[in-house]
């Protein structure tokens, strides 16, 4: 494993609040909120690391909408940490800059690239699978992608083919790691039947793992613009100059599809911890309070003749009643008051077209 001081961590925090509605808001999306009592996901992404990766070697990258909020919660890093994109360009040119970031201040480093709003609660788990993967990535030449296990036939993720036991020299792990055949895109729900039924098939999770070195290689073959501005900023005499200069010039694009589908070698070291992308309101769900009539709600609520209801409330001591009523989501702020069908827990995202801007 990599010393401390050659260990790195890029978070990524930005991202819209549009599937948490009305409680997230542009400005506060989900990994800036306390949805469960124990403190909003990103701080517990950046607990999650403590002991594995110092704190001035931490590194977020959010927005300029979300920037404030982050800096509160994320107090405890060096303020000169935390960056806000000057555009929305998709996770490729976001890990770049990461990239780029990071190559300024150590080339020799290895680096995680982490997102800021998944629910993982075994830490001691997390960390040993985290830093099998910080081996591997430092002693071979491959990029490292953590799979989560399949639990069912889920058609909303991406999955990792994996193929044979990958052959590292001279690492040690407990997490054996795996060559990855390739990357498939989000399946329907009979192809994701097939890859459960087949095996070898993991959730792509987001989470990647390389040493600078072959990263940086692996973006001149395959993302040469990408490359192209990590190398401007490892030049630069004015790195916030640069990156509002060269950022917004650059090709919107996923990682995967910039990078991880093209790589000459990708590994796959599949997650024994417990892991949850909090997707929707039905996601959170799972995690509230539940009665007799699967009714969810993080607040006492008087029911009558009702089923399978989640309810939310932000404001304090606030009551709510139900009668006669079952599937429904209801979210309830200062300003605001969801009700939706529980099976349309997907769509609330598409209210961001028709809301007042005041409320979005």
């Amino acid at each position: 494993m990599p010393t401390p001081e050659n260990t790195y961590a890029l978070i990524l925090a930005g991202g819209s609040g549009t599937r948490f509605w009305p409680l997230s808001r542009n400005d506060k999306p989900k990994q800036l909120l306390d949805l469960f009592g124990d403190g909003t996901l990103l701080e517990q992404t950046i607990s999650r690391l403590e002991g594995l990766v110092p704190l001035e070697n931490i590194l977020i990258l959010t927005n300029s909408l979300q920037v404030h909020a982050v800096r509160e919660i994320a107090s405890m890093l060096p303020p000169e940490n935390i960056f806000a994109e000057p555009a929305k360009r998709d996770t490729a040119p976001a890990v770049a800059l990461g990239i780029g970031l990071v190559a300024v201040r150590n080339p020799d480093a290895v680096m995680m690239v982490l997102p800021s709003d998944q629910l993982i609660k075994d830490t001691a788990a997390y960390q040993s699978v985290m830093s099998d993967a910080l081996e591997v990535a430092e002693k071979s030449d491959g990029l490292v992608t953590i799979g989560i296990r399949p639990t069912w036939p889920c058609p909303s993720y991406g999955y990792i083919e994996r193929g044979g036991s990958a052959s590292i020299s001279g690492a040690t792990c407990e997490h054996a790691p795996f060559e990855v055949k390739r990357f498939r895109e989000k399946p329907d729900t009979k192809l994701a039947e097939q890859f459960l039924a087949q095996g070898g098939f993991s959730w792509n999770a987001g989470m990647f793992v390389w040493s600078l070195h072959t990263v940086i290689e692996q973006l001149a073959i395959h993302a040469p613009e990408l490359a192209g501005f990590v190398s401007e900023l490892r030049r630069s005499k004015d790195i916030p100059a640069t990156i509002a200069a060269q950022f917004p010039k650059l090709t919107p694009i996923s990682i995967d599809y910039a990078l991880m589908e093209n790589a000459a070698r990708v590994l796959n070291i599949e997650a024994t911890f417990d892991w949850d992308d909090v997707g929707s309101w039905v996601s959170i769900a799972k995690y509230l309070k539940g009665d007799s009539d699967e009714n969810r709600c993080n607040n006492p609520v008087s029911s009558i003749n009702c089923r399978n209801n989640i309810v939310f409330s932000s404001t304090p001591g606030t009551h709510i009643a139900l009668l006669g009523v079952e599937d429904l989501i209801i979210v309830q702020t200062g300003d605001s008051l969801l009700i939706a069908n529980r099976s349309q827990a997907d769509a609330i995202k598409k209210l961001s077209e028709i809301l007042p801007e005041a409320l979005l």
